[in-house]
């Protein structure tokens, strides 16, 4: 069989991976972490300048081929963390009118409860889907990734546990929602260059973080920027951080 032809990363669109946390109105002004709360009403229109631009919205799977540089097109990638119910609620609706795909990085230990994680630092406690409404978020056509067992943080935690909260969380999902989980991302957006290493051991094909960027085909599989949407990314900066170098810049 022949091998799939790579077009060359210098001729590559480059492809934005947005993420998201909650879909849902933001609390009051003074609460912590505001920032992560996109309403639902800008999320909608978010997306439909998308579809107006001729950008299709996908999950990692799906946007796989492009970032392996075996397609070239003009492609979003879509991603969540956490597994917030308002995702469901709010943005799957929004997605299925669009015809668009999306990743969802769940956290397995925590189905049905809240962000538990968070609570130390005062962030309001929001429920997580349950196993059932994960199966509702893949029967609407999307896609649910790994985010550890327990939302651990890797870089204070040993390799044996890292490697199992990887390897647990995946089985864990593929378990519940009999579908394939072949996608991870870096709870809190920290890893070290062995959590590359134990990505690829537990089997996922890509693996996001929180560094900011737009990816291409020279991006190691393990460790992809994304382009962060937050409260305040109006329609016009939207447009920036998908269509120009607005997110590529040297941050360091």
């Amino acid at each position: 069989m022949p091998a799939t032809p790579v077009t060359p990363a210098s001729t590559q669109r480059p492809i934005p991976i947005l993420v998201y946390h909650q879909i849902s109105e933001a609390p009051p002004k003074g609460a912590p972490f505001r920032s992560l709360y996109v309403s639902p009403s800008a999320f909608s229109r978010q997306m439909a300048l998308l579809k107006l631009l001729g950008y299709q919205g996908l999950s990692m799977s799906a946007l796989l081929p492009y970032l392996r540089g075996e397609k070239n097109g003009k492609v979003v990638g879509i991603t969540f963390d956490d597994g917030y119910r308002n995702n469901l609620t709010h943005a799957l609706p929004v997605l299925q009118r669009h015809g668009f795909s999306s990743t969802c990085y769940a956290v397995s230990g925590l189905l049905g409860k809240t962000n538990e994680w968070d609570q130390g630092i005062g962030i309001a406690q929001v429920p997580l889907m349950t196993a059932d409404e994960l199966r509702l978020w893949v029967a609407g056509g999307q896609e649910v990734g790994s985010h550890t067992q327990s939302h651990v943080r890797l870089l204070q935690s040993d390799d044996h546990t890292a490697l199992a909260e990887m390897t647990g969380d995946r089985a864990a999902l593929e378990g519940l929602l009999a579908t394939p989980v072949r996608h991870f991302c870096y709870p809190f957006g920290e890893y070290a260059s062995q959590h590359l290493a134990m990505a690829r051991q537990a089997g996922f094909q890509t693996v996001t973080t929180t560094r900011r960027g737009r990816s291409s085909a020279k991006n190691d599989l393990m460790e992809l920027p994304r382009v962060p949407v937050v409260r305040s990314t109006s329609l016009p900066v939207f447009w920036l951080k998908i269509a120009t170098a607005y997110e590529d810049r040297d941050r360091t």
